[in-house]
């Protein structure tokens, strides 16, 4: 049974850090207007395109515009769709491939966006926006540990953080079969 839940109504959270949410948008419009501004404007760090051509740039960024909408909202619906009856560690669906799909479906999403234009003065924010997310990330860890003890640090065991080829270590856990 699926319902959407009001901001009240997620006792089974944990929290996230108080920037969060202000310093995503913030990333994304600084992002955006350095995206925009490099490659349809300026035009002065997209020198890349002329090695790489377009027809190579679309398909990649349009596999990259997929996965990131799968991750993401994916992701959010297992989080706030559903109700639970007990607070417990999410490990179904995409959140068994990585521990935090929908901030890797932000960064892919920026990644998609570079694909097409190669601006380097936008891969710069990207590469920030990538220690935000990190940092952010690993906040949310620190309170789910601190909720959730150990069953969450066996799921960390269980399923890596962003990448789910590396650090894989299902078969040593036990956690999942």
């Amino acid at each position: 049974m699926h319902r959407r839940l009001k901001r009240s109504d997620r006792n089974h959270l944990a929290g996230e850090h108080r920037w969060s949410d202000t310093g995503q948008l913030v990333l994304l419009f600084v992002f955006l207007a350095v995206w925009i501004v490099d490659s349809f404007v300026l035009r002065y760090a997209t020198f890349l395109t002329t090695y790489v051509p377009i027809y190579f740039r679309v398909p990649v960024a349009i596999v990259f515009l997929v996965l990131s909408g799968y991750l993401a909202m994916t992701g959010l619906s297992i989080v706030f769709d559903a109700t639970r009856e007990k607070p417990g560690v999410v490990s179904e669906g995409v959140f068994g491939l990585v521990r935090h799909p929908i901030y890797l479906g932000s960064v892919l999403f920026y990644l998609a966006l570079l694909a097409l234009t190669l601006s380097l003065a936008a891969t710069v924010v990207w590469l920030v926006i990538i220690v935000f997310y990190h940092c952010i990330a690993q906040h949310e860890e620190k309170l789910l540990l601190k909720k959730f003890g150990a069953e969450y640090e066996a799921y960390m065991k269980a399923v890596p953080m962003w990448l789910p080829w590396i650090g894989f270590r299902k078969q040593e856990t036990g956690y999942r079969e």
